[in-house]
């Protein structure tokens, strides 16, 4: 399959429960960033990131694609995946400038969207074409109803609903605030309502330092936290081993890890339980498989962030054996031929040929942005 053409592509979708934030955050619409690489036969394979939308910043994920990806793809055989990863992530002209970032944002969407291709040509879903799943279920957490902006009254409510009218059986509350007891009080009211039976994790984004997340741990212990995700800045590997030894909840981490190197520094110093890669960070599927194969070489469970919002993910976290839960956010899956599913409380297999990753013409033309 030769390659005869590589199209950016940016969309803009709102925020389906309005806008949200968590301890580091505030967004209203999520950015589908990508590229549509198209073959002398006809196929066409999809793949992109996932950003806060804003246009500029995206614009440089776009002409990266555009500029410097591009002139390395076309005329290639699109099969030969792993070739092209490490033409493009090896590339001289861009270690100078990437290995994080920008660059690896851009080499994510295009090897998303040459394994979309490679699952197309073979008539596929993906999850068939790597090697076929290893589980007939797969656990969703429900992320959705947890933003720190969620008055207490609502995210009681909330939580609930989704236990006993979606049927999810785990659910992820972001904490953070300035003063972590309003977080306690936060988390002892969700705990309450839904009961001991329901799994609980928790989310800083990145927002205390040392001492605040071994207070916090001290406390939090008591309601049987799954994990503490992104509690420390998502760079110190020194500090999240301190966490780590110092508390019985396990640490999670990886979204904004860009490399099998970074994730490789925080296991190797004992700082992460649950590991948390994401295609959409990570220069896609190709190195996504390296990062799981190294947690799942250490024994460690693999629960992928959803910068795709699973549409990519569920493929691969039925497939690969370290992974038996994944992240739920259903902001975007409406705009996708095939939409990620839950079905009480874990995701359903995708049936359809390719990684899911395709959006539909009604999203090109209802949120497409100049790219």
């Amino acid at each position: 399959m030769k390659i005869i053409k590589v199209e950016p592509f940016i969309l803009h979708i709102p925020v389906t429960s309005g806008q949200i934030s968590d301890s580091t955050h505030t967004i209203s619409h999520w950015g589908v960033v990508g590229c549509r690489i198209e073959t002398e036969t006809g196929l066409s394979g999809y793949g992109f990131t996932g950003t806060h939308a804003h246009l500029p910043s995206d614009r440089l994920i776009t002409a990266c694609i555009r500029d410097c990806y591009a002139p390395l793809l076309l005329g290639e055989d699109a099969g030969e995946i792993t070739r092209l990863w490490h033409r493009l992530a090896r590339s001289p002209a861009l270690q100078w400038i990437g290995r994080a970032g920008i660059t690896q944002l851009a080499l994510a969407a295009v090897d998303v969207a040459l394994w979309d291709l490679k699952a197309k040509a073979a008539e596929q879903p993906l999850w068939h074409v790597l090697g076929g799943a290893t589980s007939t279920v797969l656990d969703a957490y429900n992320t959705d109803i947890g933003w720190l902006s969620i008055p207490d009254d609502a995210l009681v409510a909330g939580s609930v609903a989704a236990v006993e009218k979606g049927g999810f059986r785990r659910i992820k509350l972001k904490v953070g605030h300035a003063d972590p007891n309003t977080d306690l009080t936060r988390i002892e009211k969700v705990r309450r309502a839904v009961g001991d039976s329901v799994t609980i994790a928790v989310d800083g984004n990145g927002k205390w330092d040392l001492p605040t997340c071994m207070r916090f741990c001290a406390r939090a212990e008591a309601y049987d936290l799954l994990w503490f995700e992104e509690p420390l800045w998502y760079d110190d590997v020194a500090s999240h081993g301190a966490l780590a030894r110092a508390t019985t909840i396990p640490v999670a981490l990886g979204e904004q890890l860009y490399t099998l190197d970074a994730f490789n520094a925080f296991l190797d110093a004992g700082a992460i339980h649950y590991v948390q890669p994401d295609v959409t960070r990570l220069g896609g599927i190709t190195e996504y498989i390296q990062v799981t194969d190294a947690a799942h070489a250490r024994r460690l469970p693999v629960a992928p962030h959803a910068g795709d919002m699973s549409q990519v993910h569920v493929h691969l976290a039925f497939w690969h054996p370290a992974s038996t839960i994944l992240e739920y956010i259903p902001w975007i899956k409406d705009w996708f031929e095939e939409p990620a599913a839950v079905e009480a409380g874990a995701f359903r297999r995708p049936q359809r040929p390719g990684a899911s990753s395709t959006p539909s013409e009604e999203a090109f033309r209802r949120f497409a942005q100049p790219a």
